[in-house]
């Protein structure tokens, strides 16, 4: 797992910058209703995306959270006085605080199903009757986008998903939440290369081959043989799902 206080200097420029944030930001806002008024941004990282969305409409209040202190000081610096230091699991608001929130690329990163659940059942807590809930699901499939790289990589050992589209909507069910609608957008600038790849692994990108460990050299040396090492190769196409959490029914008569 990176260590994300440590990753938050560079986190933007390996991760795509502004035109990444753009796409996510535009997919995001396209799945609110109308009249969001107030979202909460859970896994908020340095801000980069939480900022365009809340220039992203009129009258929008954004709050950004996230649980990494450096992560959270780069994106106050984009939000002043709109982003908090907390854990997605126990978030600090009241019930029905937000009209919308959103959660893009944080399930990926949960090793316990336990606790994927409890962020997905928090975020629906602090959301209003009616509002919605939108997250990013399958995302370390999406980088998958058939390269030789991947080819490569395939052979690696794997960790089960976190966030596969069934298990994120027995989440939101489970949490009284309904499906509401689903949108995609590329990765811009995330397209790796060869060498870009090998970086990725050094840093401890990919869990199951931790920095040091010789099977993580072995296929440092295998991507290395590739040609056109600085190409990169086409950018990933991320999934956002979107659910609602259900406005309560008029009372019956008598």
């Amino acid at each position: 797992m990176l260590d994300y206080d440590e990753e938050a200097e560079r986190y933007d420029a390996w991760r795509g910058g502004e035109p990444r944030a753009a796409a996510a930001a535009e997919a995001v806002l396209g799945l609110l209703p109308g009249g969001t008024r107030s979202v909460l941004d859970v896994a908020c990282g340095t801000g980069i995306v939480t900022r365009r969305l809340a220039a992203g409409r009129p009258g929008l209040r954004v709050t950004g959270l996230d649980r990494s202190p450096a992560m959270v000081r780069h994106a106050a610096a984009r939000l002043p006085g709109a982003v908090v230091l907390a854990d997605g699991r126990r978030l600090p608001f009241r019930p029905g605080r937000f009209d919308a929130v959103s959660s893009v690329w944080l399930l990926h990163l949960v090793d316990d199903p336990a606790d994927a659940r409890r962020i997905v059942a928090e975020c629906a807590r602090v959301l209003r009757p009616g509002g919605v809930y939108v997250t990013t699901v399958d995302k370390g499939a999406s980088h998958n986008v058939g390269s030789d790289i991947d080819v490569v990589l395939a052979g690696r050992p794997h960790r089960p998903a976190s966030d596969t589209p069934a298990l994120v909507e027995s989440y939101a069910r489970a949490a009284g939440l309904v499906p509401a609608g689903e949108a995609g957008f590329d990765g811009r600038g995330q397209g790796r290369s060869p060498r870009r790849a090998i970086a990725d692994l050094r840093r401890g990108w990919f869990v199951t081959l931790p920095p040091g460990d010789p099977l993580a050299d072995e296929f440092a040396a295998r991507l290395a043989a590739l040609p056109d090492q600085d190409r990169p190769r086409p950018d990933p196409a991320f999934t956002l799902r979107a659910f609602r959490k259900p406005a309560p029914g008029p009372l019956a008569d008598g």
